[in-house]
């Protein structure tokens, strides 16, 4: 084969020359993204805990999103919309459920060669998984405490706190479409934590007796999904604690170990869980 017949079939050359800096990068930022890593021990397992935090916050971000999504979708009555949001949100949970795996396996002698460097530094002060939780119907005024030096991210968490929730907007399209949700629930101080209403637990059982709205029932096992992934997530969270650390108090004054159990005990959207039984 002749020369130029070989130069023809060989694959095209990618563009490589730019003015600035790439494409790439400025749609990425990867090169923002990959500087922000500022240990502050010498240990070399402290960069595996400082990344995997940031990516944790990256995928709390992008959740935020999609149950923001779904919730504007429901408010809208458009069910697949939302439904569509959670099931991406589904995938995004697993991911973020993942990111435990790097640390998941600290033995207490690895987790104090770089706790120092924490401070009071602590996982519950994340805002933006703050925000996720307010968007499980999970709420407290007192979480916005840590953030006041901060107004920007102050004043996106107020917010968050005095709008519904997630789920309020799902018990709210319940009762759009025909179930006997009480005033009491509807009405209620959306900037409170939900509780779980025997009502609404019933007009769950009546989308799961087969003969109701086909889109409600979709739509209860896409938040189910969400629920037992948010549930996996807090129990990943408590043995990788119970791992690196044992009993100990945790960073930042909070309880540790006995905090997250309690948490762990705890389900979001409850009456989808508690209907199952009078089905």
């Amino acid at each position: 084969m002749s020369h130029e017949a070989l130069e023809a079939n060989e694959p095209e050359t990618p563009h490589l020359d730019f003015a600035g800096t790439t494409p790439y990068e400025d749609y990425v930022k990867a090169d923002v993204l990959t500087h922000l890593q500022h240990t502050l021990s010498e240990d070399p397992g402290e960069m595996v805990f400082l990344v995997t935090t940031q990516v944790m916050e990256l995928w709390f971000t992008v959740i935020v999103h999609e149950w923001e999504t779904a919730a504007a979708a429901l408010r809208g009555d458009d069910i697949p919309t939302a439904i569509a949001a959670l099931k991406r949100s589904t995938r995004e949970l697993e991911a973020l459920n993942a990111s435990w795996k790097p640390l998941g396996q600290l033995t207490p002698a690895q987790f104090n060669s770089y706790r120092s460097a924490l401070g009071e530094g602590s996982g519950f002060q994340s805002a933006m998984y703050r925000r996720m939780e307010f968007l499980l119907g999970e709420k407290s005024a007192s979480m916005l405490v840590p953030h006041r030096g901060a107004p920007r991210v102050h004043a996106e968490l107020e917010k968050a706190l005095h709008e519904p929730s997630l789920y309020d907007e799902v018990v709210r399209l319940l009762a759009r479409r025909g179930h006997a949700v009480p005033d009491a629930v509807l009405r209620r101080d959306v900037s409170g934590r939900y509780e779980p209403d025997d009502a609404v637990e019933a007009a769950w059982a009546a989308v799961y007796s087969g003969a109701g709205d086909a889109d409600l029932a979709r739509l209860g096992e896409a938040l189910t999904d969400v629920a037992e992934l948010v549930w996996r997530w807090r129990n990943d969270h408590l043995v990788a604690t119970r791992r690196a650390m044992g009993a100990k108090p945790g960073t930042g004054g909070s309880a540790g170990v006995a905090w997250l159990e309690k948490r762990a005990r705890k389900n979001v959207f409850p009456e989808l869980w508690t209907a199952r039984s009078h089905v």
